[in-house]
């Protein structure tokens, strides 16, 4: 089967980018783990399908790179949302996309995509993490060592560390490990914050299924969301990422937009094996 494909990256966060409105493409974890390799197949942290939806305009749904489908994805939202407009499948800039983690809003405006990510999920069992209530600033071990969490769900889980100052939180070595850790029932994705100021933070982060990538959009939303809600931010920040800047804005009305680049790479066609 020879599939054509486009590349597209936010905030260096990329992704592969699939029609799929006729349901022909079967997107089997090992067809998902070939696009995404970067030896091998066409290299991307992830795969993004456009699909026909009954309750929204268009359907997106998401893939990592271990061929696992998370709930949501940030940066990815924002390259469908140009990709459909551009391509013709979607008839303003500004329209409904259906994903496992709800109805998501995006809109395109001078050259960037805003998207209304909807309500950030705050309680433990609703995140999910294995513990009561909302878990801000809780101390826990994890990866052998008692670090200070803060947990939010932007449709899919976060975990949010703000290392102290002089901390060693090397992101790929003790990502996977909270990833994994039983704390987190579906997994976790994990942020390590530092504070620029009240309105700026460098975020690293390691990404469920993923691992290290450049940008994560959901994480940059979980990130401010839990940097106000432990009084270290206001309710809106520049976040900037190892890929690029993203603005998000926790409203006061609790929705959280989160607005960035997507840009186009490249098109092709592949043979799958």
């Amino acid at each position: 089967m020879r599939l054509e494909f486009t590349k597209m990256q936010g905030a260096g966060n990329d992704f592969v980018i699939i029609e799929n409105l006729g349901g022909e493409f079967a997107p089997a974890p090992e067809t998902i783990r070939f696009l995404c390799d970067r030896h091998f197949g066409i290299g991307a942290d992830g795969v993004l399908t456009v699909e026909k939806s009954e309750s929204a305009d268009l359907r997106m749904r998401v893939f990592n790179a271990d061929g696992s489908e998370p709930e949501m994805c940030g940066n990815g939202i924002r390259c469908f949302a140009r990709y459909a407009r551009e391509k013709g499948l979607a008839d303003s800039d500004e329209f409904e996309v259906e994903t496992l983690s709800g109805i998501v809003r995006p809109r395109i405006r001078d050259g960037l995509v805003e998207v209304d990510m909807g309500l950030p999920r705050l309680e433990g069992p609703e995140i999910p993490v294995n513990l009561p209530g909302r878990v801000i600033d809780r101390p826990v071990v994890l990866a052998g060592r008692e670090i200070s969490i803060t947990c939010v769900s932007m449709g899919n889980p976060h975990c949010v560390i703000f290392p102290g100052g002089g901390e060693d939180f090397p992101a790929a070595v003790l990502g996977p490990e909270i990833e994994a850790d039983p704390l987190f029932p579906n997994r976790t994705n994990v942020e390590f914050v530092r504070i620029l100021g009240r309105g700026e933070i460098a975020v690293e982060v390691w990404e469920r299924g993923a691992g290290l990538t450049l940008a994560c959009g959901t994480g940059a939303c979980a990130a401010v969301v839990a940097g106000h809600l432990s009084g270290r931010l206001d309710r809106e920040a520049l976040v900037r990422l190892p890929g690029g800047d993203l603005r998000v804005r926790w409203d006061a009305d609790g929705r959280v937009f989160l607005t960035g680049p997507a840009e186009f790479v490249f098109q092709g066609r592949i043979s799958l094996p």
